[in-house]
């Protein structure tokens, strides 16, 4: 495994500890992967269906003398979620950190209310059986779009709204459960980060609604790409809880609210 761009790292400074990202067998959760296992951390890849890719990826972190496992799960699935950490508990005895990145809804074939599914109801039976996995001092974070983080205040392309509004709906149902988190130790924090180049979601939504992703690049400036995000979800996982337990990426001067 090459040395990754952008890692904030520092190389050995999560040695010991235990990482799962979900949906992480590419893009923003294969780079974010990448970071922790770099720092030393023992590494969980979720994937649903791209196996190939994750053994690939773990056998390059491997190589580089980095430790990782693979677990398929489809997280709408709660006995195949239970599976998933089954495994862990096996292999690792535990977690230190959640990155809840995996999400979705803009694939064709599914469900009327898969993005729901997937984007809320998922998301919570994820963290309610990872609870007993977090000891005091773990983590736990949960990445977002701006165009969902926003959604009650201002509006995004047709195309992307009943995500938009699913990935909210997950976010309020994962906020609600802060107290408990925070009663066990465990730190909660929210990325939300404005539309990310190369990432399957901004490819869906410019093949839907052509030219969208040029006019919110020249309305924000410049748009992160995906190492460059990946490296923000992972100092979100080691820095201070930030204040409303949200670290913001990116421009957000036209949205309103939170």
């Amino acid at each position: 495994m090459s040395t990754l761009p952008n890692n904030p790292l520092a190389p050995g400074s999560l040695t010991g500890k235990r990482v799962l990202v979900t949906g992480s067998s590419r893009g923003i959760g294969a780079d974010t992967v990448g970071y922790f296992a770099e720092a030393g951390a023992g590494v969980v890849i979720n994937f649903r269906n791209k196996e190939a890719r994750a053994q690939k990826l773990a056998n390059a972190i491997r190589e580089a003398g980095g430790t990782a496992m693979t677990v398929g799960a489809d997280l709408t699935d709660p006995d195949s979620v239970a599976a998933m950490f089954d495994s862990i508990r096996a292999e690792f005895g535990g977690l230190d950190i959640l990155v809840m990145n995996a999400s979705g809804g803009m694939e064709s074939g599914m469900a009327a209310d898969y993005a729901m599914q997937l984007n809320r109801d998922a998301q919570v039976d994820l963290l309610r059986r990872a609870i007993p996995l977090l000891g005091p001092g773990s983590r736990v974070v949960f990445v977002t779009s701006h165009q969902a983080h926003f959604i009650g205040t201002t509006a995004t392309m047709p195309e992307y709204e009943p995500v938009a509004r699913s990935k909210r709906a997950g976010e309020d149902a994962l906020r609600a459960l802060i107290p408990e988190l925070e009663a066990a130790g465990i730190g909660f924090v929210v990325v939300s980060g404005d539309m990310i180049e190369g990432t399957i979601t901004a490819t869906l939504l410019e093949r839907a609604n052509p030219g969208a992703i040029s006019a919110r690049k020249d309305a924000a400036g410049r748009l992160y790409n995906v190492s460059e995000f990946a490296a923000e979800i992972a100092l979100a996982a080691v820095e201070p809880v930030p204040e409303g337990n949200t670290r913001y990426v990116g421009d957000t001067s036209d949205f309103n609210g939170g």
